[in-house]
């Protein structure tokens, strides 16, 4: 398929004010001087007091040689840290500003939501702002006539229709403005973040209306600080660091490689001198890791993912007839959440041991939602405690929101996550 974008070493360039009047002054003292230079009167401020600077400025890329392509019907995904660039690439695709180096290539009818209520008018009706924005957006008086109704259902905003918009709360003003521009049937729908403003239902619709748009072909270029929303709904992601590309790829493995990229812990945790532990020490825990589906190691995690609990050993003996292992997660409160034991899942043991290796707990789907967690651990050899090391905020990791079930929800209400599924059954009178 063809590009439907082609930006071509991007650059957006601004420049910073710093200084300027009185440097050591206030806002009110530098007010009153700027006003006595305009009355020819500067010396009403005393000059011994106050430093007169010459105002200084200096230039902010705020995207910097980028370059980047979108096939048509493609669902990207911008992300990165506050101040990356994402919001200053969606305003020069939709033409808001011009870049300063570089072009951009677009072919076909932008639609653009990056602000809520952009284009409404406080005194204007619910309905009289469907046409104001719709007509702002490029949508002719027929098209949205012919599109009225649907907009309003997905809005859920009939019983306001005839409403100021200034008497709106802020998300009756987002569920109007998104659907006004999910209904136009752009070639491109550029979405900033607003999905952050609305409730879990109409997140789900939105979510719904986008995926939609993409299977209707059209192409959708999204910023979120949601790793569940981009995951689920992007077929691509684009990862922005201080206005510059660092990474692209599928969403998976970007938003992973997002979290552990301004993540400056180390990744593996030695512990083999750490004090507060007990135990005969026959076989002692010495480090600890967690590592992704592509074995390598992480800090963050996301819900919903796979991953293997990683305990590195040092023995003392060269064999043992039995091996209890057991961790337990909790939360900041010192709650237990859970337990992985090697007794009760079966661990097999080799004849003879080495003198270093590991102990591996893989967890296919991390059932735990966003917050950080802490972690202990108890090692039992031949009915002996061996090591003991209690969960400690020392011993800890963090997740992320993840999209657990597939659907783009995140479950919020509860630290663990149980895998499960739904059914209903009509039972006959």
């Amino acid at each position: 398929m063809s590009n439907i974008i082609d930006a071509s070493n991007l650059g957006k360039q601004y420049q910073l004010h710093h200084g300027g009047l009185f440097a050591n002054a206030s806002l009110k003292e530098s007010f009153t001087a700027f006003a006595g230079r305009l009355r020819g009167a500067l010396h009403s401020v005393p000059l011994e007091q106050k430093k007169i600077v010459p105002q200084k400025s200096e230039s902010f890329w705020a995207l910097k040689d980028l370059s980047f392509k979108v096939v048509q019907g493609e669902r990207i995904g911008l992300i990165g840290s506050n101040g990356a660039g994402k919001s200053t690439l969606l305003k020069i695709l939709s033409r808001i500003t011009w870049p300063t180096t570089g072009q951009v290539k677009i072919k076909g009818r932008v639609s653009s939501l990056l602000e809520v209520g952009t284009g409404f008018h406080p005194e204007l009706t619910g309905r009289e702002n469907i046409y104001l924005n719709g007509a702002i957006l490029g949508m002719t008086r027929a098209e949205i006539r012919r599109k009225f109704d649907e907009i309003v259902w997905f809005a859920d905003v009939e019983k306001f229709l005839d409403t100021p918009a200034k008497r709106y709360s802020s998300g009756m003003y987002l569920r109007l403005a998104f659907a006004v521009a999910a209904h136009l049937e752009p070639d491109i729908l550029l979405v900033d973040e607003v999905l952050a403003v609305g409730d879990a239902s109409f997140q789900k619709k939105c979510l719904g209306k986008m995926k939609d748009v993409g299977k209707e072909g059209r192409t959708i270029i999204m910023v979120s600080h949601s790793m569940a929303a981009i995951e689920n709904l992007c077929t691509r992601v684009l990862v922005l660091d201080k206005g510059q590309k660092m990474m692209e790829g599928y969403p998976a493995r970007m938003i992973q490689g997002y979290l552990n990229s301004f993540d400056g812990k180390d990744k593996a945790l030695f512990i083999e001198q750490w004090e507060d532990r007990r135990g005969a020490g026959s076989i002692r825990i010495h480090s600890f890791c967690v590592l992704d589906h592509e074995h390598q190691p992480v800090n963050i995690l996301v819900s919903g993912r796979e991953y293997i609990f990683r305990f590195g050993y040092k023995a003392r003996i060269d064999k043992a007839k039995s091996i209890d292992f057991s961790f337990t997660v909790s939360d900041m409160a010192g709650r237990v959440l859970f337990r992985n034991r090697t007794l009760e899942s079966g661990l097999d043991l080799p004849g003879t041991l080495c003198p270093k290796g590991y102990l591996d707990c893989r967890i296919p789907r991390l059932g735990l939602t966003r917050g950080r967690y802490t972690f202990g651990f108890t090692m039992i050899v031949d009915g002996v405690e061996s090591d003991h090391l209690p969960g400690e905020q020392a011993l800890c990791f963090d997740v992320m929101d993840g999209d657990f079930f597939g659907t783009s929800q995140l479950s919020d209400l509860a630290p663990v996550i149980v895998d499960h599924k739904w059914t209903i059954k009509g039972l006959k009178r």
